[in-house]
């Protein structure tokens, strides 16, 4: 009855999480969330305003399928002042999220058969989103660096038609220097393959390190790139769902295309609030990131206090990935298990690795407030105390 595209797609387990931690919630549990991938801070009160302003002025109509100009104006503003990349608005759209422009962009250029490098731990949708095209995700490891670039070498093939780099990474929240940014991009420019930068999570990165765009390297790499970000991370508008991305001209129209048959244009209010946003102060974001930084050292000294658990600090994103196989045996068998009997017996809400495809570690966020991740971690040491007695 259902078409065989579908036939091996895998649920979002991060979604599937979140939503029964959240239906506990509402029943009356008291569960501490450390799944989802949401800042708990609300969105900034100039951006409502934008939003509201938009309703009161009748601005509720279609827009462009890529977006308003105005949008996508300040989004070209915006690469060139924070990543030092030049694009006409020709070469940018807006979407509905950053999820919608990943599948778009592998809608559009990936046929059946061809081959797309993802290093590991990945983002959850990237796999199932290659699948839906008939492509072949090839997993390469993530390194203290970002990205192994012997084993980028060893996977490419005549086949391969793109390669997703994403940093800050989602889960692990480890960064890709810029010198291995550079030997990428060289890789990318010898053998003509394209790369997706999914760049999210840019502007929480801590400890002195500093984000790099690909695309802001030379000509020859940036025609090559098609850079994504969001808005719903940086500023918090995760129910808004405005997402954009650029590229060539090329690329950028079949995506129009695309989106043109399937949801048409990002809803007029939320593109009116994003133009604020970006036009708006930027006190909110810094402010945001500095919390982070403190919830960060602390949850990572919490974690890896707790015998057994293994919590590198992550330098950027907000996530902490640790390893936990360690607490495996008897009933314990993976980290499906662990974060299944954790929600259950302690009421906290995790990830477990194997949605990021490394079954050995666990995922939290510390976007969740102070008083939550030190109760969450309170009930965490609890719950490996008594598997240490079991």
């Amino acid at each position: 009855m259902l078409a065989q595209r579908v036939s091996k797609l895998e649920q979002s387990l991060t979604l599937a999480i979140t939503g029964r931690a959240k239906a506990m919630k509402a029943r009356g549990d008291k569960v501490i969330l450390f799944a989802s991938g949401e800042p708990d801070y609300d969105t900034p009160e100039n951006i409502k305003e934008a939003g509201i302003k938009a309703i009161q002025s009748g601005f509720t109509k279609y827009t462009a399928t890529s977006g308003i100009d105005e949008l996508k104006e300040q989004i070209c503003l915006k690469f060139k002042r924070e990543n030092g990349i030049e694009y006409k608005k020709s070469e940018v759209i807006v979407t509905c999220g950053g999820k919608q422009a990943i599948y778009n962009v592998i809608q559009a250029m990936i046929n059946d058969g061809d081959e797309v490098i993802v290093p590991t731990p990945y983002w959850v949708s990237y796999l199932e989103q290659i699948k839906m095209a008939g492509g072949k995700p090839v997993l390469i490891p993530l390194s203290a660096h970002g990205l192994d670039v012997e084993e980028l070498k060893k996977a490419i093939t005549p086949r391969t038609k793109l390669m997703i780099i994403n940093s800050p990474n989602n889960p692990t929240g480890s960064i890709i220097t810029g010198d291995v940014l550079e030997k990428i991009a060289g890789l990318a420019v010898k053998h003509g393959i394209h790369v997706l930068a999914d760049e999210v999570y840019e502007h929480f990165i801590y400890d002195g390190h500093r984000h790099a765009s690909i695309a802001s390297f030379d000509p020859a790499i940036k025609a090559l790139t098609i850079t994504i970000n969001a808005f719903s991370k940086t500023y918090s508008m995760t129910g808004w769902r405005v997402g954009y991305c650029a590229a060539s001209e090329e690329i950028i129209k079949v995506m129009g295309m695309i989106q043109d048959h399937s949801t048409s244009n990002v809803c007029s209010i939320s593109q009116k609030a994003a133009v604020e946003a970006l036009k708006g102060p930027q006190d909110s974001v810094k402010a945001m990131v500095q919390e982070f930084d403190r919830r960060r050292n602390y949850m990572v000294e919490r974690l890896g206090a707790i015998p057994g658990i293994e919590c590198p600090k992550p330098p950027g994103a907000f996530y902490t990935f640790p390893k936990v196989s360690s607490l495996y045996g008897g009933s314990m068998k993976d980290s499906m298990t662990f974060a299944e009997r954790l929600l259950e017996e302690q009421k906290v809400a995790l990830i477990p690795g194997v949605a990021f495809g490394h079954d050995d570690h666990i995922r939290l966020t510390y976007a969740s407030s102070m008083d939550d991740i030190r109760e969450g971690m309170d009930r965490m040491e609890a719950f490996v105390g008594s598997l240490c007695k079991a």
